[in-house]
């Protein structure tokens, strides 16, 4: 049985950026995954967006770290991940989204983030594609930005493996081994691995991983709709979300990339459960509804193609982060809220500094905010 420091359960948006983190500061580390090759979960369907100014002030904090790592990554590896930092502007077309969004941004300055709030002349000259009639303002935080998740991971991977990591694929977790109330290993349906520690970053499986333990994790898996545009000629600028809710969403979203396309995307309201990834024909006609309306540029865009993700939701919109309750050494890191990738190097680092025991106050304080076992009460305002 071949043994390392930790095992990392998931080749995802956390698992990915955690394997890194381990690597990294010296730990042996085995990255398990069932799928072929990495990232074939929600991290293949996430779209790239990465910002600090979230509603929680844990997000905030392990937010700030992930866009560092990001805007950093090309500099530091000498990969390029198409890191655009093209800043994220949330608007609001009524008075009840433009006095939340002041409140957020008074809350986020006091975080020591980087965000303003514009009116709506100065919103519009920052978006000039924007929309104006009605537009009341905008939240305005210029140092966030987007990159491709799929050269993203890839950056990711290769880092982790030159640091000593390894991955297995096509290999699927059976069993958390356990004896005497502590974490020994795992058993895969392709063998076994012995290690003290485990890491459930198993993304939409990680309530069915820790189940297995006898740990419950509220986990809902919502579906969401995704879709890109053919490349144009820039036009856009920052990352737009339109919080204003409409019909069978609470909102809409969408930047151009790099390369000159439009990715877009909502949330749907009421919120849609299950695994079926096969997109939807109702989808396409409600969000260029949207689009079209906040961007009326945007009408005319061919789009290229859509597809359809899974959200790992918790009651509360924040993630699940902290050690088993039942057992030594099994390490929970799921529930990203659709917000894996841009929360997930962050989320790495801490792991790293929980199994390296260096935990800061700040540290304490997401950790506590993030229980697995917390009291779910309330929700983010920005999901």
């Amino acid at each position: 049985m071949e043994r390392f420091d930790a095992v990392v359960v998931g080749a995802g948006s956390v698992g990915l950026p955690t394997a890194l983190a381990l690597a990294e500061s010296g730990l042996r580390t085995v990255v398990l995954d069932a799928a072929a090759s990495l990232g074939q979960g929600a991290h293949k369907a996430a779209i790239g967006g990465v910002r600090a100014t979230h509603g929680d002030p844990a997000k905030m904090r392990v937010g700030r770290h992930s866009l560092d790592a990001f805007r950093t990554w090309q500099g530091r590896y000498g990969d390029d991940i198409e890191w655009v930092t093209s800043g994220y502007a949330f608007v609001a077309y009524r008075e009840r989204e433009a006095t939340m969004l002041q409140r957020l941004v008074a809350a986020q300055r006091s975080a020591g983030l980087d965000v303003v709030w514009l009116d709506g002349d100065g919103a519009h000259e920052r978006v000039p594609a924007l929309a104006r009639e009605g537009l009341l303002g905008a939240a305005w935080s210029p140092g966030d930005g987007h990159c491709s998740t799929l050269l993203a991971g890839q950056a990711m991977a290769a880092a982790a493996r030159r640091s000593g990591a390894s991955f297995r694929f096509g290999e699927r977790v059976l069993e958390v081994i356990v004896e005497g109330g502590s974490v020994v290993g795992v058993r895969t349906d392709r063998g076994a691995y012995a290690s003290p520690v485990v890491v459930n970053a198993a993304g939409a499986g990680a309530a069915a991983l820790a189940q297995r333990v006898g740990d419950s994790l509220e986990i809902a898996s919502e579906l969401h709709e995704a879709g890109i545009t053919e490349a144009v000629a820039p036009f856009l600028g920052p990352l737009v979300v339109d919080i204003t809710p409409g019909p069978g969403s609470v909102n809409v979203y969408c930047y151009q990339t790099s390369r000159g396309q439009v990715i877009f995307c909502l949330t749907p309201e009421p919120a849609i459960l299950g695994d079926d990834l096969v997109e939807t024909s109702a989808f396409l006609p409600q969000v260029a509804t949207r689009l079209v309306t906040l961007i009326p540029r945007i009408q005319h865009l061919r789009v290229r193609r859509t597809w359809r993700g899974v959200y790992p939701m918790t009651p509360d919109a924040s993630p699940l982060v902290g050690w088993s309750s039942h057992v030594e050494g099994l390490l929970h890191a799921a529930g990203m809220c659709g917000q894996g990738f841009m929360l997930g190097p962050g989320v790495g680092a801490l792991i790293a500094r929980m199994l390296h025991r260096e935990l800061g106050d700040d540290d304490h304080d997401t950790l506590t905010a993030w229980a697995p076992e917390r009291d779910f009460a309330g929700r983010e305002a920005l999901r």
